[in-house]
């Protein structure tokens, strides 16, 4: 089996290397990351200028690029085979609810997805990172669990692990996302230039967080995995939108 890693966070991230070590034991390993953190950069393409490929002292190769960037430029012109699986990851903290949107480490999976191959994104629930060998034992635990069992169309897991002890899991549960409230606001403020710059605010408390979601899942130690799907189409507007045509 061949699977292509990718994150967010960059190639030189504890994660990346956590979740290579790992999967090598079931797989041939090709790491194709950024070469810096570009979390939040969410699906988008460098298409205003050229991608540079490169490799570092311990095999993995980086791009001067986000995370889509990354696994489309090796599936579709680097790899000699297609993977059989693309896995995003381990990010540090969560990829949870309304957070999928603006992920860079879901956006790797994605892409994977969308190139027709099955696609995990991995992401360990804090900013700690005390726990890396327990998401990746998870990850390898899904990849093998789609490589036996597989599946008649290419699958988009997003797989969140609660930062503890393996021995401390309650167990797997598949969820739905859930939602947050609205973002908090800006924060305004004045560089030593006096220059008013802005921070973007912190992501709102879970709003939608009961049973059955991924954040109830994660707060309750157990690993949430949520399949996602790409059809952005609000079916239950169709119609409605219709007889605005025909008026």
């Amino acid at each position: 089996m061949r699977i292509l890693l990718s994150n967010d966070d960059g190639y030189f991230s504890p994660g990346i290397e956590h979740l290579a070590h790992a999967l090598s034991a079931v797989a041939e390993i090709t790491v194709v990351a950024p070469e810096r953190d570009r979390s939040g950069a969410s699906n988008s393409l460098t298409l205003d200028r050229p991608l540079s490929l490169k490799q570092s002292a311990n095999g993995f190769y980086y791009v001067n690029g986000t995370p889509t960037d990354c696994v489309h430029l090796a599936v579709t012109g680097m790899l000699d085979a297609m993977p059989d699986m693309v896995v995003s990851g381990i990010n540090n903290g969560a990829n949870m609810g309304d957070d999928t949107i603006y992920s860079g480490t879901v956006a790797a999976a994605t892409e994977g997805f969308l190139l027709g191959v099955p696609s995990v994104a991995v992401s360990l629930c804090s900013k700690v990172g005390a726990n890396y060998e327990t998401a990746a034992r998870i990850a390898l635990e899904v990849v093998q669990m789609i490589q036996q069992r597989g599946s008649a169309e290419p699958v988009l897991l997003n797989v969140n692990v609660p930062d503890v002890p393996y021995a401390a899991l309650g167990g797997r549960v598949v969820t739905r996302l859930g939602k947050r409230h609205k973002a908090e606001s800006v924060v305004r403020t004045v560089t030593p230039r006096h220059e008013t710059v802005y921070w973007v605010g912190a992501a709102g408390a879970a709003q939608d967080a009961g049973e059955g979601t991924d954040f109830h899942a994660v707060a309750s130690n157990y690993v949430s995995i949520t399949p996602l799907q790409i059809d952005l189409t609000h079916n239950a507007q169709l119609a409605m939108v219709r007889s605005w045509l025909q008026r």
